[in-house]
């Protein structure tokens, strides 16, 4: 059994840059791909991106390429989510989540976190 549990969300203005943190314990990443969704009021849970944690292939939702960024650090069996030029329309909770597959489809995913919430005023 796997538990992620994520930190670093918070307040920022629009054009602002955040960084999420995804931690597992009870088991590691290297057998998994570790993906971000997030789930803003009302609407469905979006895939965000997804890094291969053997190898760092990562893969990204349109949306968010180019202004964010997913990282691993083996040590600290932690996952990244650096966000940067930050729209009003990206708040949400965002959730960390692991899969033994690469994937954008979030019930292809066994294992989340409990989210953190990203708010981002105008």
């Amino acid at each position: 059994q796997v538990l992620l549990v994520e930190s670093g969300g918070g307040f920022v203005q629009a054009g602002g840059s955040l960084r999420l943190s995804c931690a597992a314990s009870g088991g590691t990443f290297s057998n998994y791909a570790a993906g971000w969704f997030r789930q803003a009021p009302g609407k469905e849970r979006e895939f965000v991106g997804v890094i291969r944690w053997s190898g760092g292939m990562t893969d990204y939702a349109d949306s968010v390429k180019g202004r964010f960024t997913i990282s691993r650090d083996n040590a600290k069996n932690t996952v990244y989510l650096q966000m940067n030029s930050l729209k009003p329309d990206e708040t949400a909770v965002y959730y960390c989540a692991a899969s033994n597959l690469f994937t954008r489809v979030s019930g292809l995913y066994n294992y989340w976190g409990q989210g953190t919430q990203v708010t981002v005023s105008s």
